[in-house]
């Protein structure tokens, strides 16, 4: 199930791992880039491994997933549960932003816990893996923090998104155990036929074409009659591909969404 506690409990479970000689790493590979600095894929990779693609940026470049939320208005310098920091002072060589980056894990009025790619825990200057580590929250090496548009909403400490639907506010102090609980995945009838968890019928097949013409595919196999995860993936990838967000994208189709992909690509199949 995506969300912020997928992505977390995702990220977490990679620590420890070592890349291998020539930057060779599991994460590049599984984002289908060559060997490279890859603090960036780490965090493209969980986002696709734990069901949160679209919600953070496919790329291998800090200063680009740094662009990627400043465009969607979703760039703050408050930190917040699941947020994609960026590392990088404005006159480094690489600009603001965009030297490192990792994924807050939870913050304090001083701190930020990090777990990150491409990195270390000794201080040096080459990173060999995924850890954990805690930072100042005040530095002129954090730069920013891009906001993921989770289905169950966000825990942020930015005072401007105070009161906004979806946010829980907490300006000095918050982890995972913070989080609002998820959004559960529920059954829907459109047309006759359901869709959601414990659905099955050769429309569930039709729709998985669909979305797979649509560019949204999370299938590995099929897709089939029987709705399962990557049912569920598939169409929150289509949702956020048409602009919606929060409880409109929670991987569940709604009447109007269904029918504009069946309107859209169903010439396609």
């Amino acid at each position: 199930m995506s969300g912020a506690r997928a992505m977390l409990h995702t990220a977490r479970s990679h620590l420890g791992y070592r890349e291998g000689a020539g930057n060779r790493n599991r994460f590049s590979t599984a984002m289908g880039r060559p060997a490279e600095s890859w603090c960036a894929d780490f965090v493209s990779a969980v986002a696709a491994e734990s069901g949160n693609s679209g919600l953070y940026p496919d790329t291998a470049s800090c200063s680009t997933a740094r662009d990627w939320f400043a465009r969607r208005s979703r760039l703050s310098v408050y930190p917040a549960v699941g947020a994609q920091v960026l590392f990088g002072a404005p006159d480094g060589p690489y600009g603001p932003g965009g030297e490192h980056t990792g994924l807050v894990t939870a913050y304090t009025a001083d701190t930020i816990t990090v777990i990150a790619g491409n990195t270390n825990d000794d201080g040096s200057a080459n990173g060999d893996g995924v850890y954990q580590r805690t930072y100042r929250r005040r530095s002129a090496y954090v730069d920013s923090y891009g906001y993921p548009d989770f289905p169950e909403g966000l825990v942020c400490a930015d005072p401007a998104w105070r009161g906004r639907p979806g946010i829980t506010w907490f300006g000095q102090q918050a982890d995972e155990s913070d989080l609002p609980t998820p959004l559960i995945p529920r059954q829907v009838v459109i047309d006759g036929h359901p869709y959601g968890p414990g659905s099955h019928g050769p429309h569930i097949t039709t729709m998985g074409r669909l979305l797979t013409a649509a560019g949204c595919s999370h299938y590995t196999v099929g897709p089939g009659p029987d709705w399962g995860p990557a049912d569920t993936a598939s169409m929150r990838a289509y949702q956020l591909q048409i602009g919606d967000t929060g409880p409109e994208a929670d991987g569940i189709p709604g009447p109007r969404q269904l029918h504009r992909l069946q309107a859209d690509f169903g010439d396609r199949i």
